[in-house]
C-alpha cells in the first residue's frame, strides 16, 4: 500500500514541476513571443490561416470573440450529427457498427463539442472509425476553444483599458498547433509502444488460454486516447474507457495518462501568472485549488484503501482495500485518486467504475463537479475560477466599505450580476435535472417516447444509491465532466435530450459570463493601486476564495448529497 501512496505523490509531485515551464510556454504563445517551434508551426498556422481566409492579427472586442466561438461551434454540432446518424452508411466501418438513433446522435455531437464526452454508447459497438476520428478532431477543437476562451480573458486581465483582447482564430489555433497537438503525440507514441492498438483493421479473432475463439475490437485508439486525456476530454474509444487493457496496459500507462489530464489545467495557472506578470497571485490560485483538490483525494483514497465496512462485519479480510469494481493491475489508491483528478480537472475518464465507489468517494467525486472549480477542464477551469474571484473581491470591499477592485478596475453591479447569475446556474442545472427525473422514478411514471417502460426502469439499484446515480448524472453534465455512475440506464430519449441540453447551456453560458466580465473590465479605466487597495496575491485573499466557493458551490449541494451518497454511507456503518 505505501508503494501506492508513493506513486500517487509521485504523479502529483511531478506533474506540478513539469507544469511550470509548461506555463511558462503556454504565456509566450499566447503572447506571441519568439518559442523554440516556431520555425515548424509558423508555416503550418500560416497556411491554415491562408486556405481559410482568416486575418489572425485583426484585433477582437469580447462580444466578436464569443461571437465566434459560438459560430464555429455550431458549424462543427450540425457536422457532427449528421456523420453519427449516418455512420452504417459511411466508410471507415469495418465492423459494420450502425447508425446512432437522432436523440443519442444528439446528445453525443454536444458531448463532444462541449469537451464533456458523456458517453451513452460503448465505443466497440457504438461508433464507426470515422465517427472516432471525427470524435477525436471535436476532443482537439473543444479544448482549443476553452483555452482560448482563458486567453482572452488573460489578455483583458492584463491590459489597463482597451476593447482590443487578440483574435480568436490566432489563439485557438495555436491551441491545438502548439500545445494540444505536440502533447498528445507524445502521450500517443508513449501509448503505441505500450501495447495500445492504432489500426484501421476491424475486429481480430484470437484464441484464448481456454482455447475459445473471440473477436477484439481495436483501431485507432491510442491518438484518440491520448487527446482524450490531453484535451481533458474523458471520452473512452472502448466502453470501459481507461479501465480497458488495451486503452490503459500498465501500472505505467495508468501514470502517464493521470499526468495527461492534469498537466495542461495546472500550467494554465502558472501560465497566468507568467502572461501578467504577477506569479505571486498564479500561486495564490493554484494554492486555494490544490488545497480543494487534496480536501477530495486524502478522504477518497482513504476509504478505498480501508475496504466496505459491510464485508468487514461479514469477517472477510480485505487486505487490498475496496477491489470492486477496480482493475488488479491499478489497486484501489490509485483508482481513488483518479476518480478525484478525472472529477475535479472535469476529464471524466475512468480506471475503475464510480459506480462502485465507497458511499464517502462516491460523494467526494460529485463533490468536485459539484464546485467545478478546482484546476477544471482545459481553459475553462480558470473562466469557472474566475467567477468565484470576481465575488470574493465584491464580497471583500464591502466588508471593508471600499468600492470592489480588481487588477485596477472597479467591480460593479453589472459584473457582479453576471458573476451571480453564473454562480447560481450550475446548482440550478443540476438540482432542478435532479427533481425532474427523481419526481418520474417515485411515482413509476410511464414514459412513452422518453423511454421504453416506467421510470423506474431506468434504476437498476433502487434507494439512496439510485438517486445518487441520477444526481451523479446531471452533475456530470453540468461539470461538462462526462464519467457516471453507470448502473443508470441512461441511453433513452428522456436521459438524452435532458442531459444534453444540460451540457450545452452548462458548457456556454459559464463561457459567455467571464468573458462578458473580462472584457466590461478591460474597457474600463485603470485605477492605480493605493494604500486601501485590496492585495489579491495574499494568502488572506485565498482564504476569502476558498470561504466564497465553499459557500456558494458546496453548501447549496449538501441537502442533495444527504440524500444519496451520505445516506447510503450511514447505512453501511
Amino acid at each position: 500500500m505505501n508503494t501506492e501512496l508513493f506513486g500517487i505523490i509521485s504523479i502529483f509531485i511531478v506533474t506540478i514541476v513539469l507544469a511550470i515551464p509548461l506555463g511558462k510556454y503556454i504565456a509566450k504563445v499566447y503572447l506571441g513571443d519568439k518559442t523554440f517551434f516556431d520555425p515548424i508551426f509558423n508555416p503550418i498556422e500560416k497556411f491554415i490561416f491562408k486556405i481559410s481566409g482568416i486575418n489572425s492579427t485583426e484585433e477582437m472586442n469580447w462580444k466578436q470573440h464569443l461571437k465566434t466561438l459560438l459560430s464555429v461551434n455550431m458549424v462543427w454540432f450540425f457536422l457532427c450529427f449528421f456523420i453519427l446518424l449516418f455512420q452504417g452508411s459511411l466508410f471507415l466501418n469495418p465492423d459494420n457498427n450502425p447508425s446512432m438513433s437522432p436523440d443519442l446522435a444528439f446528445n453525443t455531437a454536444i458531448s463532444f463539442l462541449v469537451n464533456c464526452n458523456l458517453q451513452h454508447y460503448s465505443g466497440e459497438t457504438g461508433l464507426s472509425y470515422l465517427s472516432q476520428i471525427f470524435l477525436m478532431f471535436l476532443q482537439f477543437v473543444s479544448a482549443g476553444v476553452g483555452m482560448a476562451a482563458a486567453a482572452m480573458v488573460f489578455t483583458a486581465m492584463k491590459e489597463r483599458t482597451t476593447d482590443k483582447l487578440g483574435n480568436f482564430y490566432n489563439y485557438f489555433i495555436k491551441s491545438c498547433t502548439r500545445i494540444l497537438l505536440p502533447l498528445s503525440a507524445v502521450v500517443a507514441v508513449v501509448l503505441l509502444f505500450s501495447g495500445t492498438p492504432m489500426t484501421f483493421e476491424g475486429k481480430d479473432a484470437i484464441t484464448t488460454l481456454q482455447g475459445d475463439q473471440v473477436e477484439v475490437s481495436r483501431g485507432p485508439a491510442a491518438a484518440f486516447i491520448a487527446i482524450k486525456h490531453i484535451g481533458t476530454n474523458g471520452g473512452g474509444f472502448f466502453g470501459v474507457n481507461s479501465a480497458h487493457p488495451l486503452e490503459n496496459p500498465t501500472y505505467f500507462t495508468n501514470a502517464v495518462e493521470l499526468w495527461a489530464q492534469l498537466i495542461i489545467p495546472f500550467a494554465m495557472i502558472f501560465a497566468l501568472g507568467f502572461y501578467l506578470k504577477k506569479t505571486k497571485f498564479a500561486y495564490v490560485v493554484f494554492g486555494v485549488m490544490t488545497v480543494g483538490f487534496l480536501l477530495l483525494v486524502i478522504p477518497t483514497v482513504i476509504s478505498e484503501i480501508n475496504g466496505n465496512p459491510a464485508i468487514e462485519k461479514m469477517g472477510i479480510a480485505q487486505t487490498t482495500g475496496s477491489m470492486e469494481g477496480k482493475e488488479v493491475r491499478f489497486g484501489p489508491a490509485i483508482s481513488g485518486f483518479w476518480s478525484i483528478a478525472t472529477t475535479v480537472i472535469s476529464t471524466g475518464s475512468v480506471n475503475s467504475m464510480h459506480d462502485s465507489s465507497m458511499p464517502v468517494s462516491g460523494t467526494m467525486e460529485l463533490l468536485a463537479m459539484m464546485v467545478n472549480a478546482f484546476y477544471g477542464g482545459c481553459g475553462v477551469g480558470f473562466l469557472n475560477f474566475y467567477i468565484f474571484i470576481i465575488l470574493a473581491v465584491f464580497i471583500s470591499g464591502l466588508m471593508v466599505g471600499r468600492t470592489p477592485e480588481f487588477l485596477g478596475k472597479k467591480i460593479e453591479a453589472r459584473e457582479v450580476k453576471i458573476a451571480a447569475f453564473i454562480a447560481i446556474l450550475h446548482p440550478l442545472l443540476i438540482l432542478s435535472g435532479t427533481a425532474l427525473a427523481s419526481y418520474f422514478a417515485a411515482n413509476n411514471t410511464a414514459m412513452g417516447y422518453w423511454f421504453s417502460g416506467n421510470a423506474t426502469g431506468w434504476l437498476n439499484n433502487p434507494g439512496h444509491h439510485g438517486f445518487s446515480e441520477m444526481l451523479y448524472e446531471f452533475t456530470s453534465s453540468a461539470a461538462n465532466n462526462g464519467s457516471g455512475f453507470e448502473g443508470l440506464g441512461d441511453n433513452n430519449p428522456f436521459w438524452n435530450i435532458t442531459t444534453g441540453i444540460v451540457l450545452l447551456l452548462s458548457r456556454f453560458i459559464p463561457i459567455i459570463g467571464p468573458l462578458a466580465i473580462a472584457g466590461l473590465l478591460a474597457n474600463k479605466k485603470y485605477i492605480p493601486e493605493s494604500a486601501g487597495t485590496l492585495k489579491t496575491d495574499t494568502t488572506i485573499f485565498g482564504v476569502m476564495v476558498f470561504a466564497v466557493i465553499a459557500i456558494i458551490a458546496a453548501l447549496s449541494f449538501f441537502p442533495a448529497l444527504a440524500l444519496g451518497p451520505l445516506a447510503e454511507y450511514f447505512t453501511l456503518k
